[in-house]
């Protein structure tokens, strides 16, 4: 009888030690030819177009403040509203000037979604300053210029190229790609995909003028 009881303890610790090998050795090959794991796929996210698209470009960032406390620079500006963020950056003053005088800064800082394309204070200066002055003094045309620099929709780089309904109606249309962006054939994108807390802001370096 004890014979018996040892030879059949033996066949169960047998078998038992064989399933358990099967499952191990399946585990290993699920692991290698099955569905990637988290850790495999992590490499593939990381080299994707949009990742690689998420931070600004162009040669106008180098003139954004590196210090992150300094509240023109890319960190500041993604923690407040539009017109706040673009008060802070040194390359906007003139365009901060003329939103204020247009009393748009309300609506821009409440507006969620939007994409700003920013002139320059060298953008503005290539306008005459007879011309300028006489736009900044009529509040009606002022507001009309500034709205044609906002599309209603928030654009990522990868969405950027295209045609745009404007905040003042009009269309404006973006030709490109990559790191390199033009708005109506003669405005460049200086410092792209600069994020605020309610919009993407694109910073060109030529005011632009609507249609009508």
């Amino acid at each position: 009888m004890k014979r018996r009881l040892f030879a059949t303890v033996g066949v169960i610790a047998a078998l038992a030690l064989s399933a358990c090998g099967s499952t191990d050795t399946e585990g290993t090959a699920s692991g290698a030819s099955g569905e990637p794991s988290m850790s495999a796929s992590a490499p593939m996210a990381s080299a994707s177009p949009s990742m690689m698209m998420s931070g600004q470009f162009g040669p106008g960032c180098a003139a954004v403040p590196a210090d992150p406390s300094n509240p023109g620079s890319f960190e500041a500006m993604a923690k407040v509203p539009v017109a706040t963020a673009a008060s802070g950056n040194p390359l906007l003053s003139t365009l901060v000037t003329a939103v204020k005088k247009a009393n748009l800064v309300d609506s821009l800082n409440g507006t969620p979604g939007l994409t700003v394309f920013a002139p320059t204070n060298d953008a503005f200066a290539k306008i005459p300053k007879a011309d300028l002055d006489k736009v900044l003094a009529d509040d009606a045309m002022l507001k009309k210029i500034l709205t044609y620099h906002v599309v209603t929709t928030q654009l990522s780089p990868e969405t950027l190229a295209g045609t745009h309904k404007t905040l003042q109606g009009d269309d404006i249309t973006v030709t490109g790609s990559g790191t390199s962006f033009t708005v109506n054939g003669t405005s460049m994108v200086v410092c792209g995909n600069v994020s605020t807390a309610n919009a993407t802001v694109y910073i060109v370096d030529t005011v632009l003028m609507p249609k009508s």
